[in-house]
């Protein structure tokens, strides 16, 4: 069974730079929770996702991870209790930049507090304790729910067990800060975006050409290659325009921008996409090496892919080996997918495999 819930913080919510007056924190679960409150794993998302990763009965829509998570599926849901917070920052639930700051009746917008990715960690834990879960089996995310899961096992190293990384790092390297960067500057140099005090829809362009810079690093140069080629489209667009759609790969990224706008908030992004560039494991040890001492994990996977260049497969190496200096139990898998970042939300035939394995262990 599945139920979409949230909880809200009596009082004020701590952050790393300021606070937020009661705020609400969205997620979903499936499953059952154990009598022992043992088999608990809680998944944190990447930038856009809500916490809805699988459909249900009471939500039968297709949730982001739906090949991963059910009855009988590699998270399998007959044997545990499976929680999937939406972030904080975000706009699908949880308190964000776009919801209203409850001290002036008006939307926070642009005075929501500086974001960090311990701040969606430590909301995590809010639910946890709402849950009455004292432990967790496994903390787990991909992208920058992967950082969310290693800053969340830094920060209560006694409240997981086990802790999964997929195509994370301890922290973003130089190019995908720019990557992001550069996103952020083409939203906010939108002049819809109005200083962040936008109407809807807000800054359309901004948010569309960010979308197709961020799809075309999520994806591999030899996925563009072998899924379009140069095919050219049928979808010309605006005829009156002599530079307008040519390729098949230009409608696909003009389709994907098209849908994000009408569903993501703009300044939800700009917070969520800097917090990302912000985090950085070694502030809680003075090297990502040292940082690894402060985890009491049991055991802990890492998944890397050999064609991600915005969390390139090294990064991964980095956290597989300085984990496992610490802590016995460590499997680190290198996957030859070929669609570069989003391969842990489409390969589903080389990532259920060894995420299966991981969890039949136990």
């Amino acid at each position: 069974m599945s139920a979409t819930r949230s909880v809200t913080v009596e009082g004020r919510f701590r952050m790393k730079e300021g606070s937020l007056a009661q705020p609400t924190l969205a997620y979903e679960t499936w499953g059952e929770l154990n009598g022992a409150a043992d088999n608990a794993i809680l998944i944190f998302t990447g930038l856009s996702p809500s916490a809805h990763a699988a459909s249900s009965p009471e939500d039968r829509r297709t949730g982001w991870w739906e090949d991963m998570i059910g009855p009988g599926k590699p998270i399998d849901t007959d044997r545990f209790f499976v929680v999937c917070v939406n972030s904080l920052g975000s706009c699908f639930g949880s308190t964000g930049p776009a919801s209203v700051d409850p001290d002036t009746g008006e939307p926070y917008r642009l005075t929501f507090p500086v974001l960090h990715v311990e701040d969606i960690a430590n909301a995590g834990l809010v639910v946890v304790d709402q849950l009455g879960i004292d432990r967790l089996h496994t903390v787990l995310g991909a992208s920058m729910g992967g950082m969310t899961a290693l800053a969340f096992a830094l920060l209560h190293p006694d409240r997981a067990a086990a802790l999964v990384a997929i195509s994370s790092a301890a922290r973003s390297l130089p190019f995908s800060i720019a990557i992001r960067s550069l996103q952020r500057e083409i939203i906010r140099r939108d002049p819809a975006w109005n200083a962040g005090r936008y109407e809807q829809p807000g800054p359309v362009t901004g948010m569309m050409l960010a979308r197709k810079l961020g799809m075309i690093s999520y994806r591999s140069a030899d996925e563009w290659a072998e899924r379009f080629g140069r095919e050219r489209t049928t979808d010309r667009g605006d005829g009156g325009d002599p530079f307008g759609l040519d390729f098949e790969v230009e409608s696909y990224l003009e389709a994907h921008a098209r849908k994000f706008v009408g569903a993501f908030d703009a300044n939800c992004y700009l917070y969520l996409s800097r917090a990302m560039d912000l985090f950085d494991a070694a502030d809680y040890g003075g090297s990502v090496r040292e940082c690894f001492a402060r985890l009491a994990l049991e055991r802990a996977m890492i998944i890397g892919v050999e064609s991600d260049f915005l969390f390139p497969i090294e990064q991964q190496q980095e956290l597989a080996r300085g984990i496992a200096e610490r802590i016995d139990d460590v499997t680190f898998h290198r996957l030859p997918s070929i669609q570069g970042h989003d391969s842990f939300l489409v390969d589903m035939d080389r990532f259920r495999p060894v995420v299966s394995r991981f969890f039949r262990g136990t």
